[in-house]
C-alpha cells in the first residue's frame, strides 16, 4: 500500500571508507515526509549534499547515526552548526550509540568562540538549546513522530561496537538502513518485506586491487574491512530471505575506483543471488517512496 504521505529517499552520499575520493561523498541519506527532513547519518559534505539536493534544511527534525566511524559523523557537528547558522531554531533530535553526547558537547565547545559571538551580535537563539540528544541503548524503540516510527538494530560491523541498523515505518511503507555491518541474520529478520532496504555492499575483488596498490601485504587491514561489511553476494542474500521489494545499494566499498566502481559491477555482483529491483546508488539520486 502505497504511503499517503508525500515522502521520498534521498542518497546525499554513498560511499564507503574514510580515504579522499572525488566520485562519491561520504555515507548520508535523507528521509522527507510531508516537507519535514530525517537525516541518516553525516559524513564529510553532508551540508554542501543537502544544498544541493534542495533540501529545506530548517525541516529537519531528527539525525540518526548508525556508528561512530568518521566517514558516518565527520560533518555531524558542521551539520548542527550550519543548520542553525540558516536559521533553524530547533528542536533537532540527535540519535546515536555513546559518546553521541560528549562529541556534541566537544564541538561546541570547539567552535564556542563562533558560537557565542554571533549569539552576542546576531541576536540567534541558543545553539545548545535547539538540540535534543540522545544515546542508543538496549531499546529497540527510537523515535516517533506524527510522520515516522523509528526502531533500530544492533548489528555486527567488527570492532566498532555499537553499530545499528535503523527500520522507518512511514504509514504502510518500511525503509531499512543497514548501516555498517557484516552479513547479519537479526538483520534479515529486522528488514523482512521492507519496502525499500538501503544496505551497504564490499566488492572483494575491489578491496584487494586496493590494498595491492596501496598497502600491499597488509593483511591486517585487509581482514579487518572484510570482517565488518557485506559482499555483494551476501547483500543479495540478505535482501532474497528478507522477501525486501526492493534493494538500494549504498556506502560502497572500495569506492572511486575508475575500473571497479561501475553500476554493471555491482549490480552483476548482487544480482546473483537477488533477482528483485535492485538500485545502485549514487550521490544526490532521488527515490520515491
Amino acid at each position: 500500500m502505497p504511503s499517503s504521505k508525500r515522502s521520498e529517499l534521498v542518497l546525499l552520499g554513498t560511499g564507503g571508507g574514510p580515504r579522499i575520493w572525488a566520485k562519491r561523498s561520504q555515507p548520508a541519506s535523507a528521509l522527507i515526509v510531508d516537507g519535514s527532513v530525517y537525516v541518516i547519518d553525516a559524513g564529510d559534505g553532508v551540508t554542501g549534499q543537502l544544498a544541493k539536493s534542495g533540501i529545506d534544511t530548517g525541516a529537519i527534525k531528527a539525525i540518526f547515526i548508525t556508528h561512530n566511524h568518521s566517514d558516518h559523523v565527520a560533518d555531524y557537528g558542521t551539520l548542527l552548526l550550519r543548520t542553525w547558522q540558516s536559521g533553524h531554531s530547533g528542536p533537532i533530535n540527535c540519535f546515536g550509540p555513546s559518546p553521541l553526547k560528549n562529541m556534541t558537547t566537544s564541538y561546541i565547545n570547539y567552535m564556542n568562540w563562533d558560537i557565542n559571538l554571533r549569539i552576542k551580535h546576531e541576536d540567534r537563539p541558543d545553539f545548545k538549546s535547539m538540540l535534543n540528544i540522545n544515546e542508543i541503548g538496549e531499546s529497540s524503540s527510537v523515535y516517533e513522530d506524527s510522520n515516522i516510527k523509528v526502531d533500530c538494530l544492533k548489528v555486527p560491523h567488527g570492532e566498532a561496537e555499537p553499530a545499528y541498523a535503523y527500520r522507518f515505518q512511514i504509514d504502510e511503507k518500511v525503509i531499512v538502513f543497514s548501516g555498517d555491518t557484516s552479513k547479519s541474520e537479526d538483520l534479515i529478520d529486522f528488514s523482512l518485506h521492507a519496502d525499500i532496504l538501503v544496505h551497504e555492499v564490499l566488492n572483494l575483488d575491489g578491496v584487494d586491487a586496493i590494498i595491492e596498490k596501496t598497502y600491499p601485504g597488509n593483511e591486517s587491514f585487509r581482514a579487518h574491512i572484510i570482517q565488518g561489511h557485506t559482499t555483494m553476494s551476501e547483500v543479495g542474500e540478505v535482501a532474497t530471505k528478507a522477501k525486501v521489494k526492493t534493494l538500494v545499494l549504498n556506502h560502497f566499498v572500495p569506492t572511486g575506483s575508475p575500473v571497479l566502481d561501475k553500476k554493471e559491477i555491482w549490480q552483476n555482483g548482487v544480482r546473483e543471488t537477488f533477482k528483485g529491483p535492485i538500485i545502485v546508488g549514487t550521490d544526490l539520486q532521488k527515490i520515491p517512496l
